[in-house]
This record gives C-alpha cells, sequence and structure tokens, in this order.
C-alpha cells in the first residue's frame, strides 16, 4: 500500500485527520472517537458519513443501508470506504441538529397572496447551518426540507473571520452560490419547473457576502453599510437549475449587524400585528433584539460575544457528540447530560449557561462570578470543568443582551411589565433552559413571558414567500447601541449576576415602576 497521505477533514467539529491513500477511514476516524457499532461490519449503518467535497465511490454495503436519496446526498458507510483523494466528510455521530420547522403556512385568514399558485422555496442562510424548504405556495404544504452546514466555514467559524477572509480574495460568494445551488436542484428535482420563487434570508454578512456586495463596512466601527437593500437575481446569473421566470430574492437587512433574518423574525412572532408589546431576542455572537407592536419596532445588535456558542470557553465546543448540553443540581452537587450518551470533551452554550446558573444556586458561584472557595475552576463532569475565565465571559454575553433590551424598553418608554411575551429565537433559545437564563440575568424577566420559538427565520421567510411582496409593516428602526447615552453604564450594571434565585432583579423592579437605570 502506498505510504502517500490523504487530507480528512470531519464536519462538523472541523477536525483534520491524514489517511493513507487507499486504507479503510475505520482505523483514522476511530483514532479520534469516532464510533463503530458493529465492528465494521457494514450491517448496522451507525457510522455514516456524508461526503461534502471529493469523492467515495458506492459500495453494495452502502446501497443496503442508505436510499437512494440518501446516496444521491452522498451519504456512504466509514466503515467500508477507502480515501482515495482529499475528503471533508459530515460525520452523523457528530451531526447538530438544524432547526428546520417543517409546519406548513397557516394560511386561514391570511389575504396577501391569497389564490398564488406554483413553489417556492424558503431559505436561512445561517453562518454555521442552512435550512431550505420547498413549498407549496396554493395550500402552505412544506414538500421537501434540506439542511446542511454552511460551508464558508471553512473560512471561520464566525462572521469576522469570514469577511477577513473576504476582504483577502477568498471567494466566499462562489463557495455559497453553488452549495445552495446543489440544494435548490433536489428541492426542485423533477418539479422545477413549477418554480416560481426563491426567498433567502439571513444576517447581514451572509446577505452581502451571498449577494456579492462589498463586506468592507462591516469590517469597522460604525459597521455601518449602504448595501442593506433587497437583492434580486436571475437563476442563471447564479448557475442555478431553474425556470427563468423564477425570482430569486435575498430579503433586506435592517442595520449594520441586524439582518432579514431578524425581520423574518419580526414577521414570524406576528410582533406587528397586535398591540400587544412583544420582543424577539436571537442569541448568539452578535445578539439581536427587537422589541414592538403594530405601532413600530425598536432593533439593535449588541456584541455579546462567541460565549453561548462556547466559541471562547476554554473546553467550549458545538453542540455536537460529546458536549455537555445541560446541568442540573442534584443533591447539592451538578450533573450533566451529554450529547449522545458520550463521554464527556467539552461545553455547548446551553450547557455553560445551565453550569453557571446552577453553581449560583448551589453557592459554588458568587453574584460578582468569582467562583466560591478562592478556587479557579468549577467541575462539572470530568474531564470538563468551567475556569474563572468561562464565567467571566459569560457575564460579559449576558450583560450586553441586558444593557441593550433595557435600553430598547427605554427607547419604547416602555417597562419590563409592559411585555407580554419576549421569543427566544434560533438554535441556543431553542436548547437554552429558561429557568437558567433567568437565573443569571440573561433575560431579565418573569419565565412565564419566556419562550423558545424555533426557526423564526425560516418561519417568517416561508410567510415572506407565501406573500409575494414585502408585507405592509410599521416602521422599523434601527438603534445603533453603541452611541445610546448610557449604555456603558448600562453595560456595566448588568455584568453582576442576581444574588438569589426569584429575587426581583434591579431591572425589573426599577423599571416596572417607571424609574430609568443607569
Amino acid at each position: 500500500m502506498s505510504a502517500e497521505r490523504v487530507r480528512i477533514r470531519l464536519e462538523p467539529l472541523s477536525v483534520e485527520i491524514a489517511a493513507a491513500r487507499g486504507a479503510l477511514l475505520i482505523s483514522s476516524l476511530a483514532d479520534h472517537g469516532f464510533e463503530f457499532p458493529c465492528g465494521g461490519t457494514g450491517t448496522c449503518g451507525g457510522c455514516g458519513v456524508r461526503v461534502l467535497s471529493g469523492s467515495l465511490p458506492v459500495t453494495d454495503a452502502d446501497r443496503e443501508v442508505f436510499g437512494a436519496d440518501e446516496l444521491a446526498q452522498g451519504w456512504r458507510l466509514a466503515c467500508q470506504a477507502r480515501a482515495e483523494t482529499a475528503l471533508v466528510l459530515e460525520c452523523g455521530q457528530w451531526r447538530m441538529d438544524v432547526l428546520a420547522d417543517s409546519a406548513g403556512l397557516p394560511l386561514a385568514g391570511m389575504q396577501v397572496g391569497a389564490g398564488r399558485r406554483g413553489l417556492g422555496i424558503a431559505i436561512d442562510l445561517g453562518t454555521t447551518t442552512i435550512a431550505a424548504q420547498t413549498i407549496d405556495l396554493g395550500s402552505g404544504q412544506v414538500l421537501g426540507v434540506e439542511t446542511a452546514l454552511n460551508p464558508q466555514a471553512g473560512f471561520g467559524a464566525d462572521v469576522m473571520s469570514r469577511i477577513r477572509a473576504a476582504l483577502h480574495g477568498a471567494d466566499l460568494t462562489g463557495v455559497i452560490r453553488a452549495a445552495l445551488g446543489q440544494m435548490v436542484a433536489r428541492l426542485a428535482q423533477g418539479r422545477a419547473d413549477e418554480m416560481v420563487a426563491v426567498i433567502l434570508v439571513g444576517n447581514t454578512v451572509m446577505h452581502h457576502l451571498f449577494s456579492g456586495c462589498s463586506v468592507e463596512p462591516l469590517s469597522h466601527a460604525p459597521f455601518a453599510s449602504p448595501y442593506l437593500d433587497a437583492e434580486s437575481f436571475s437563476p442563471a446569473a447564479l448557475g442555478w437549475a431553474l425556470p427563468a421566470s423564477c425570482t430569486v430574492r435575498f430579503v433586506q437587512c435592517l442595520g449594520g449587524f441586524v439582518g432579514s433574518d431578524i425581520l423574518a423574525g419580526i414577521v414570524a412572532t406576528g410582533m406587528t400585528r397586535g398591540e400587544d408589546l412583544v420582543a424577539l431576542v436571537d442569541l448568539g455572537t452578535n445578539g439581536e433584539i427587537a422589541i414592538g407592536n403594530r405601532n413600530g419596532v425598536v432593533c439593535a445588535s449588541t456584541a455579546a460575544g462567541p460565549a453561548f456558542e462556547a466559541g471562547t470557553i476554554r473546553m467550549g465546543m458545538r453542540a455536537a457528540t460529546g458536549a455537555v448540553s445541560h446541568v442540573a443540581l442534584d443533591n447539592g452537587a451538578l450533573k450533566a447530560t451529554v450529547i449522545g450518551d458520550a463521554e464527556p470533551r467539552g461545553i455547548c452554550g446551553s450547557g455553560l449557561v445551565d453550569a453557571v446558573a446552577a453553581g449560583l444556586s448551589s453557592g459554588a458561584i458568587r453574584a460578582s462570578g468569582r467562583i466560591a472557595g478562592g478556587s479557579k475552576k468549577l467541575p462539572v463532569a470530568e474531564p470538563v470543568v468551567l475556569y474563572q475565565s468561562d464565567v467571566r465571559e459569560l457575564q460579559l454575553a449576558k450583560g450586553a443582551i441586558a444593557a441593550g433590551f433595557r435600553l430598547l424598553l427605554r427607547r419604547l418608554r416602555a417597562s419590563a411589565g409592559d411585555l407580554k411575551s419576549i421569543y427566544l429565537a434560533g438554535a441556543f433559545g431553542n436548547y437554552v433552559q429558561i429557568e437558567s437564563a433567568v437565573r443569571i440575568g440573561l433575560m431579565e424577566a418573569p419565565q412565564a413571558l419566556i419562550h423558545a420559538a424555533g426557526n423564526t427565520a425560516l418561519r417568517g421567510a416561508k410567510l415572506l414567500l407565501w406573500a409575494g411582496d414585502d408585507p405592509a409593516l410599521p416602521p422599523i428602526e434601527h438603534i445603533s447601541l453603541a452611541a445610546e447615552p448610557g449604555f456603558e453604564d448600562e453595560f456595566a450594571n448588568c455584568m453582576a449576576f442576581p444574588e438569589a434565585a426569584g429575587e426581583p432583579s434591579m431591572f425589573a423592579s426599577g423599571l416596572a415602576s417607571g424609574a430609568h437605570a443607569g
């Protein structure tokens, strides 16, 4: 056998390995914690990998385990595969759940777009993951679903890394257009001639990179871009196999780091259809917040940093196999839940929030954020520990969100008591324990008002797709928090954790009585 080596990248953990050309993958993957439940006999299907780049021939064992659609999507058995070329493989055991919101559209009582016919595709283009669906525009039924990791991840996990790569000449536009073109082709397979529209939503950086707009304005303060408008394309310009009559539109953004995913979320929550004051919060590196009702909406982004995605946590990792995803107190001790029932390897964002909340409730972490007893570590699940610096990172993230929330309420001349609902959007919002979010002061409102809303970006994209035209919305004002008077003071005020579980926060008690903090 040749001693020549080929490079293999394993997603979604971005692990890179080298394997002997022509050798079975089983030994190389086993060395990195990949499991082969049937011992590599090719009978159980538990070692499935999907080819994202490169080529793996289909084996007889693959045909026994995977259906024709799965084989066409690139799924193979790792235990039967031999590496002949460089590969990028999505590892099924490490695969993250992608929120796809497969519910159809509730068309009863909806007027805009009534009588529309044909098929459409709604796409939520996220920094990490992509979700796309085919919709029957007449019935509102979801006909097909595709999810994937964003292939731009090879240029960096976060938007600022992608911006730097683009400014240095990397073709992130071509990469994402090609990947989405393949997803669209699979969704349209056999019915491409019925496709009448494609709608895309995403954050501002995803909007710019897909549309071919310069991301230079987003690389420095004040992060104000002149390219926020909706962008329209012909399928031919994108190289997509759709009829020329099909329109492709990336929905407009709202501000520097408040993208069309938040606009779609505003539509999905029904925020602008009633008098009740409603909030939408998407927790990520750039935490986006929108608060309003039918009379108007204010929105902002706040630089929370990557703590909610465990990006700056010493033992942080994505929500994948081996990640501590939830932590609870059990007889005064921390009890962890690990994704995939595997040995703990790290901790993801929801686990981080839980661990700190449990530490606060047990007294292991003080309201100041200091780990009690002079220790610099908090054991979570051997070998996973939280370091003092990890707690500080979470304080910075939650402080930024809470401060932004306070200032937007103040701009509306409203108080926490005026809110009727708070929706947490996105993957982190779906998995974080609301009780823990309240315990650390991330959400300074009664727990009963807070709801995990799932993929509001995709749900809103489907509604925009069906509507055909931009819906009639009240004024939406983008606020630059850095320029808001008192933001720094408010941010400092929000850094500490609540003193005790159930104790009203300074925010809730002060604003409920009409006082302005800061």
